[in-house]
């Protein structure tokens, strides 16, 4: 064999500037600038509902035109918005998927564990936070031959988030499954297929380019 090759004193610790290592360092460099103008903007950011983009265009639905400026719709802080509050609870990708689970009725940690193919630490510790807040409870149960267990049944609570989620996934199926939904709901009356939607005082559906944002008190 031959003698080894010695990387030149000059070389060592420069890194390769070859051009995957550019594109690299520059996707890394846009990365950490979108990172921290996010950051600035949560830290300054105080969520304005009288902006949120309720109207649109029927003639070009790409093009989204921003409520007035006085619009008369209120101000609501973050800490003082249930939307905001749902989403500090549940605005991760494995809190959701493990409420889907629950609806779909998963109750067992090794089926979600299996279903989901999560870690087993990162789930027990999305049980353990969906517990404490009054989504899920705690059952025990024992198959025959085996230690007793816990499995995760919906509370009230945790039953009242089916019409968001099928929202969500209606949403899903329309925007980014082509409209092909692989199931839907039904009434279990007539079979008849339901939709999630805005529904006035009188039980009458509503557009939503028809509701406005309104404080209670």
């Amino acid at each position: 064999m031959g003698p080894k090759y010695k990387k030149p004193e000059a070389e060592i610790g420069r890194k390769c500037d070859c051009p995957h290592n550019r594109v690299r360092s520059r996707n890394k460099g846009l990365f950490a600038l979108l990172e921290l103008q996010l950051r600035s903007l949560c830290k300054s950011v105080q969520i304005t509902l009288a902006k949120l983009p309720m109207a649109y265009d029927d003639t070009n639905p790409q093009e989204v035109t921003a409520a007035p400026e006085k619009s008369g719709a209120p101000n609501v802080d973050l800490q003082d918005c249930g939307m905001a509050q749902a989403a500090r609870l549940l605005g991760d990708r494995w809190t959701l998927l493990i409420v889907r689970e629950a609806l779909y009725g998963v109750t067992r940690f090794d089926a979600m564990q299996s279903d989901l193919g999560v870690p087993r630490t990162v789930l027990a510790d999305r049980l353990r936070k969906l517990c404490a807040a009054g989504v899920l409870t705690k059952r025990a149960y024992r198959v025959p031959g085996q230690r007793t267990r816990d499995q995760y049944v919906l509370t009230m609570a945790g039953v009242d988030l089916a019409a968001p989620m099928i929202a969500l996934m209606q949403w899903g199926d329309k925007h980014l499954r082509d409209g092909e939904p692989i199931v839907e709901i039904v009434d279990r009356h007539d079979q008849k297929a339901c939709h999630v939607g805005f529904i006035n005082g009188n039980g009458e559906p509503v557009c939503a380019g028809d509701v406005r944002l309104a404080r209670t008190n």
